[in-house]
């Protein structure tokens, strides 16, 4: 730029010459105006805009000095007073208008070839922008001053200004070069926010370059694009749109709303989301931001638009429930604090606020309204508290979350005695909610805090007693009625919330002290009738177990379980005691009876009454029937929970074995479908109590997963997990008989091992997604914990690998998420689970190549391409990625151990292997070969734990195979070739320094002490196979340590030229071994001279 002072950098001064050359490289791009003379109006504007680069202090001070040279060239020029030379200079050169725009154009064109890192480029913007709107608004109060119409537009030497700049610009926004288009777009963008008026033909020139810079490759113009229409959107005329063939149609905002959602940059989606107006048509897409890849982004939409919205009542519920869960479960903490803040400050306020009684002038603004437990209770009925308070809601976060940044509500009075009266499910939710907060705290005055706020045991038992007694009343009115009674979804509503009450009151005493011997007996009657009332919701049912367990103290498991009896069988009474017929029922439930204790399926379907009183209907067998699956099925989750609370030897305790052979065998052989499933899964937490109840049943959970149902599946493979991982012996092999000599008679694997591993893999690959998950977990667990043998392993292993590249995995992202964990974990967590995978590597890759050529006619099914499948497969197999095996010396590099290099070696000799034989294809040689090149194979032996040994003979191999490669020319393309070559030469360099480290030790050895002339057995490796370990044929036991350092010694300039043994070995394999044994038998004569010249002087 003219006028820059000597203070810039020459790369500045190069740049800026450039640009002001008429014929530079960027003239086609650039219409520089002509220079003309030099004249002092073109003197001090540059100096001006010289000025203002350098800093942003002194440019109002500029503003004034630009604006008055404009008036002076715009305005007729006062009568000057001066005389002499200088005044009748100043008169001699007079400017006009249209001067004084050339040059400040002249100056702005300059600025467009300034890069975007260089700071001087935006302050000139700014200058200018302050410059356009200090004019502006100075003309329009001098046109004010001279007119009576204010609003009547006209036009001024500033407009004008304005409009040329504008145009001029524009031109130059679909120029080849990013910075000049991110120039232009600045500069429009900036003068759009700083003027209020604009020429209608500028306006439209203005829409349409800005929309196609919404295209922009270069991100930063785009963002700038973004700034310019976010000041655009509802000022457009739907009838003046105007559609070009690279715009979409639609208005301005519906373009930026979808580059909002669709742009893959994260700070153009920020720059539409914070510019974009706050429409109810616009208000979704905003939301969904919450929901965004970049975190940053979704912590906009909880700090800045969230809490501008105003009341948060004007969201739906399900907006509401999205968005609060959304943020308590982000990755991110600062979109967890913005969230958890949004919903104990601004969301409360607004329920407080209108509750506040204070007076007016005790209300300061920006404060907040004192406790109040209505507002508290609202908030949480405004967020359905009744649904997103179950165990997995997202109230528990939001209220943790809440208690934990309010301190005004922790401390406040919340629970009167109107309170407890009055309780509905937002109260209720409140109390549990505060509890679980102070319980998990480990501060002591919390918890001293809340036992303070809660009333006594005996108090909380009569409001529990209270409260599960409006639950069965309620429950009773809603069976009474007919499903198209109008008031039916009115009374299911009721027991929903009174369920939901007794719920939190039963969390709630799962916490209380029952050191008061007269509350514990008395919520010991009430959990215990609360057993027997059939009606009672099985969740209650649940807890209420859980809470009589827990009453139940020092009585132990054996009591706890009596009890449970004595209210199953009052269950079955009760229920059975409805039928109308005394007699009839008499005999049902004697039937009933009989048919548990003969371990068979319920009666009540299958068995017919000897003599009965009379003959049903059809509808009253049919009710009948279903009221006995009612009572099998109640007594059967009374079971259940009950196997859940307790851990004694099933075989020790009567009424656990009584439960067994008279509810869960029964239910296991039952025709309806509820009740097995209900029988499995009491059968199956039995098996964990008994070790010889689960060997028992192992095959029939086989047989269940085999012939059942999806859902007896499901359950059926959530149990078999639970069998093994309890009792690992199951599947254990084979113990030997110490009296047994025919080893061979015996079994190599436990029986159960190959039934087992076929129904996880059945289930692996189910149709039904939801099997397919589970079956996917149970699978993971056992290979984690280390439970099946490796060959099991493996082919679990492969059909998790080919079910992660598989197309159709797609369509169950919980399988896909589970595998994406799961497989990294397991191969960097020991060395021997990476050197498993590297020996299904080969395997797999077959087997993707003919998936692949099966889905080619599949349009909608797409494999992912062979760079990223062997890219996976090298990362998973590289041992320097197990955890442990790698560590950071003190010369502050990290070094691998030994063992870390051998599942990739191991890879290399079975991909060279297949890639060899005359049946791989030119299409599988290419991934096989792909793969190579993205291993890791130092040319330097790593350094040696205590206790590792290097087995040499796989990179021997390995040298073979890669040398046979090279000369069959193997590789598909050039990069392979070359990459093989550079293989061969790395394994040669590693072997050539393992032999000559072995010889520099073998020397240093002989030449210590006289014992060491004796030849010893070391594990010095050779760099072929062709050449012989040592003299005699056997290896000689050299010290690892030692070799360690002798090769690292070596490294430094002491190796031995060992090329011209290499190359003889190439051609006679005796050669090596000649040298040595010479060099041995020398040394031998020399100590049998030693010692035969002091037997001479002894003598």
């Amino acid at each position: 730029m003219p006028g820059r002072t000597s203070t810039r950098s020459t790369r500045t001064t190069r740049t800026t010459r450039a640009a002001a050359g008429t014929k530079s490289a960027r003239s086609s791009a650039i219409e520089i105006p002509d220079e003309g003379p030099v004249t002092s109006l073109r003197t001090q504007i540059v100096q001006v805009f010289s000025d203002a680069q350098k800093t942003t202090a002194t440019q109002r001070k500029l503003v004034v000095t630009l604006r008055k040279i404009q008036e002076a060239c715009c305005f007729e020029p006062p009568v000057s007073s001066k005389k002499g030379k200088k005044g009748r200079e100043e008169e001699h050169e007079d400017f006009d208008e249209d001067e004084f725009n050339h040059e400040v154009v002249r100056s702005v064109l300059r600025v467009l070839n300034v890069k975007k890192s260089e700071p001087a480029g935006d302050r000139v913007i700014r200058f200018l922008c302050a410059f356009l709107k200090h004019a502006t608004e100075k003309d329009y109060r001098n046109f004010a001053a001279s007119t009576e119409n204010e609003n009547e537009q006209v036009e001024t030497p500033s407009t004008r200004l304005n409009t040329q700049i504008l145009k001029t610009v524009l031109r130059l926004l679909q120029s080849k070069d990013k910075t000049i288009r991110f120039r232009a777009t600045q500069t429009v963008t900036q003068l759009l926010n700083c003027l209020e008026q604009i020429d209608d033909d500028v306006y439209a020139l203005i829409r349409v370059g800005l929309s196609k810079r919404l295209r922009d490759k270069e991100t930063s113009v785009r963002v700038q694009a973004v700034l310019g229409l976010g000041r655009l959107t509802g000022n457009e005329d739907e009838e003046e749109e105007e559609e070009d063939s690279d715009d979409e149609a639609g208005s301005l905002l519906d373009r930026l709303v979808a580059a909002m959602v669709n742009d893959p940059d994260a700070q153009v989606r920020r720059a539409i989301l914070s510019n974009i107006p706050f429409w109810p048509n616009t208000l979704r897409f905003q939301l969904e931001r919450a929901r965004d890849l970049d975190p940053a982004t979704r912590r906009i939409v909880y700090a800045r638009i969230l809490p501008t919205l105003g009341d948060f009542r004007h969201l739906s519920l399900v907006e509401r429930e999205k968005l609060i869960r959304w943020g308590l479960k982000d990755r991110d903490d600062a979109v967890r604090k913005a969230a958890a803040r949004l919903f104990y400050e601004r969301w409360i306020e607004d329920c407080a606020s209108k509750r506040d009684t204070r007076p007016e002038e005790e209300k300061v603004p920006g404060t907040t309204a004192p406790p109040n437990r209505e507002a508290l209770c609202e908030l949480l009925e405004r967020i359905d508290i009744v649904h997103s308070g179950d165990d997995e809601g997202m109230a528990h976060d939001a209220m943790k979350e809440f208690w934990a940044g309010r301190l005004d509500y922790r401390e406040a009075d919340l629970f009167d005695n109107d309170f407890w009266l009055n309780l509905d499910p937002s109260a209720a939710f409140v109390v549990r909610s505060l509890n679980d907060y102070c319980q998990d705290t480990d501060d002591d005055r919390e918890r001293e805090m809340i036992q303070d706020k809660l009333p006594t045991v005996t108090n909380f038992a009569v409001i529990l007693q209270k409260t599960l007694n409006t639950v069965m009343q309620t429950v009773e009115k809603g069976a009474l009625m007919d499903e198209d009674d109008p008031e039916a979804d009115e009374v299911q509503e009721l027991i929903e919330d009174c369920t939901f009450v007794a719920k939190q009151l039963l969390h709630v005493a799962l916490t209380l002290d029952y050191s008061d011997e007269m509350g514990r007996r008395q919520m010991y009657n009430i959990t215990r009738e609360a057993l027997a009332q059939p009606g009672l919701p099985e969740d209650c049912t649940k807890l209420a177990i859980e809470v009589l367990r827990i009453v139940c103290g020092n009585r132990g498991e054996s009591d706890f379980c009596a009890v449970v009896m004595e209210a199953i069988q009052e269950v079955r009474d009760t229920l059975l005691d409805a039928d109308d017929n005394t007699a009839e029922v008499g005999d049902d439930v004697e039937s009933f009876h009989s048919a548990h204790s003969e371990t068979s399926s319920p009666p009540p379907a299958g068995k017919e009454v000897a003599k009965p009183a009379k003959e049903l209907s059809p509808e009253e067998e049919e009710e009948k029937r279903i009221r006995e699956i009612m009572v099998y099925s109640k007594c059967l989750h009374i079971v259940q929970c009950t196997l859940q609370n307790v851990t004694c030897d099933l075989e020790s305790d009567t009424n656990l074995t009584s439960m067994l052979n008279t509810l869960i065998i029964p239910a296991v052989q039952a025709r309806e479908a509820m009740i097995r499933e209900r029988g499995v899964i009491c059968l199956g937490m039995a098996a964990l109590l008994s070790k010889d109840l689960a060997a028992n049943n192992l095959d029939l959970f086989f047989h269940c997963f085999t012939k059942g149902h999806d859902q007896l599946k499901e359950i059926t493979l959530q149990v078999l997990a639970d069998v093994i991982i309890t009792h690992p012996h199951l599947i254990a092999p084979p113990v030997p008989d110490p009296d047994t000599t025919e080893q061979s008679e015996l079994p190599e694997h436990n029986p159960r091992l190959k039934p087992l591993v076929k129904v996880l893999l059945k289930g692996i690959h189910s149709e039904n997604t939801r099997v397919g998950h589970i079956a996917c977990e149970a699978a993971q667990k056992l290979v984690l914990h280390n439970l099946l043998p490796a060959e099991a392993t493996a082919e679990i292993v492969k059909n998790f690998t080919l079910l992660y590249f598989d197309p159709d995995g797609t369509s169950n992202p919980g399988v896909r998420q589970a595998l994406s964990y799961f497989l990294p974990v397991f191969c960097h967590s020991k060395v021997k689970n990476a050197q498993l995978m590297a020996g299904v590597a080969v395997p797999i890759i077959s087997k993707l190549l003919v998936m692949r050529d099966e889905i080619e006619d599949d349009e909608d099914a797409e494999m992912v391409g062979w760079p990223v499948i062997t890219a996976h497969l090298s990362e998973w197999t590289d041992g320097r990625k197990v955890v442990g095996q790698t560590e950071l010396g003190l010369d502050g590099k990290m070094s691998s151990s030994a063992e870390s290099e051998v599942p990739h070696i191991a890879l290399a000799v079975d991909i060279l292997e297949r890639a060899l034989t005359s049946t791989c294809s030119k299409d599988e040689r290419k991934p096989l070969l792909s793969l190579l090149t993205k291993l890791h194979i130092s040319s330097s032996a790593p350094k040696r734990k205590e206790g590792e040994t290097t087995d040499n003979e796989l990179l021997d191999t390995l040298q073979e195979l890669v040398s046979e490669a090279v000369e069959d020319k193997i590789g598909v393309d050039a990069t392979q070739r070359n990459a093989l070559v550079k293989l061969e030469t790395t394994l040669t360099k590693r072997l050539g320094d393992a032999a000559n480290a072995t010889v520099v030790q073998e020397d240093r050895e002989d030449t210590v002490t006289p014992e060491t002339a004796n030849p010893r057995e070391t594990p010095a490796e050779e760099p072929r196979s062709s050449v012989a370990p040592s003299v005699d044929g056997s290896e000689m036991d050299v010290d690892e340590d030692e070799d360690t350092m002798l090769a690292g010694m070596q490294g430094e300039g002491t190796r031995m030229p060992l090329e011209a043994d290499d190359s003889a070995e190439d051609d006679d394999e005796s050669t090596p071994r000649a040298t040595r044994e010479g060099t041995e038998k020398t040394e031998a004569d020399i100590m049998d001279e030693l010692l035969a010249s002091d037997e001479e002087m002894t003598m």
